[in-house]
């Protein structure tokens, strides 16, 4: 569970678009993590879906549009998702737009491109891919264009291309491409799915060509998700400015040392400035807490005491600043929550 949370904030900090769930923050006590995430207060896409079985085509070219537009950018940033599904993909209503604003959530089975084939076998069985379930290595990119032909197929027909109670001939079906497109598609549409349903992953459509389909040009993007884009190109520009000034929260702390305690965090600052916050180090080397500390070259260190050079030493550090976000707006509007501790470390091995 620890390397998934890990694994999701990993991927999340490096993925800054409109239709990906965004993380504001990451915070810590002894035994916990909190992740401060976007508010998408629609709901997510399976509700929809089940609320009224099928969505019409327009309103599917909608959502798979800004599917395709996500998925494309992670792969763009070097992240593979690995367990698209109608359940990941959230809502977000926007002024001006008709339709709510797809956002992909969920990146606990996320993995890097680095070049080199995949080989675990994750996600959820209807939507992975067959090449995956045959526990052989797979390119993420291409697994995940087929969860989203899955997707599409479901958004369009309100029911799973190979649904079967039996996984085993379930996987069968998908080798085989044993599916039917209902009669109400367009052939734009059913050329879609062809293309994304197909068992071999050479010849599969790719997320790039995706993007070309006459079927996805048919209408234009409305016009508050054009707005939207707009606005998230100009913050993704600010956020690289804020990450070039140096800016650490608890997630840095966190990946310095186990040892790290972190509760200070959500204590009362006691008289001190707001943008101080301490972080007690149990006894260690003295040699090994302060080389740590200056590797990261952002923190000011000074040895409380020790008994000689060579002695266990007690560290305090001070982190400046503190992330905008985590002092202004969400700590202030948790003040009511009784932080637990326990003696459980945090690791973020």
């Amino acid at each position: 569970m620890a390397e998934q949370l890990m694994r999701e904030i990993s991927a999340m900090k490096t993925l800054r678009h409109p239709n990906v769930l965004e993380l504001y923050d990451v915070m810590a006590s002894r035994s916990k993590i909190y992740l401060a995430m976007e508010l998408a207060g629609g709901g997510d896409l399976f509700s929809r879906i089940a609320a009224g079985r099928r969505l019409p085509e327009d309103a599917a070219r909608h959502f798979f549009r800004q599917l395709v537009s996500a998925v494309a950018f992670c792969h763009s940033r070097g992240v593979c998702h690995r367990d698209l599904k109608p359940e990941n993909l959230l809502l977000l209503d926007v002024d001006g737009s008709p339709l709510p604003t797809l956002k992909v959530a969920d990146f606990g089975l996320s993995a890097p491109l680095a070049g080199c084939l995949l080989r675990t076998a994750c996600g959820t069985p209807a939507y992975t891919a067959p090449e995956v379930l045959r526990k052989r290595g797979y390119d993420g990119r291409k697994a995940d264009a087929w969860s989203c032909g899955v997707v599409l197929y479901v958004l369009l027909a309100g029911f799973l291309p190979f649904l079967d109670d039996d996984i085993i001939r379930m996987h069968k079906k998908m080798l085989r491409s044993d599916f039917r497109c209902p009669p109400w598609l367009s052939a734009d549409a059913r050329r879609v799915l062809t293309g994304l349903l197909d068992p071999d992953p050479d010849s599969r459509t790719t997320i790039a060509k995706l993007a070309e389909a006459p079927w996805l040009k048919k209408c234009p993007i409305p016009r508050g998700l054009s707005q939207s884009t707009e606005k998230w190109k100009r913050k993704e520009a600010a956020a690289e400015e804020e990450e070039a000034a140096a800016t650490m929260n608890a997630f840095h702390l966190i990946a310095l040392s186990e040892g790290f305690d972190l509760s200070p965090l959500f204590a009362e600052s006691g008289g001190e400035e707001e943008e101080e916050m301490r972080a007690a180090a149990k006894k260690e080397r003295a040699r090994g807490v302060v080389s740590t500390l200056e590797r990261v070259a952002r923190a000011r260190v000074t040895i409380a005491a020790a008994a000689a050079a060579a002695a266990a030493a007690a560290a305090a550090v001070e982190v400046f600043p503190v992330t905008p976000f985590c002092r202004d707006e969400l700590r202030p509007a948790v003040k009511f929550v009784m932080w637990a501790e326990s003696e459980t470390q945090v690791s973020a091995a």
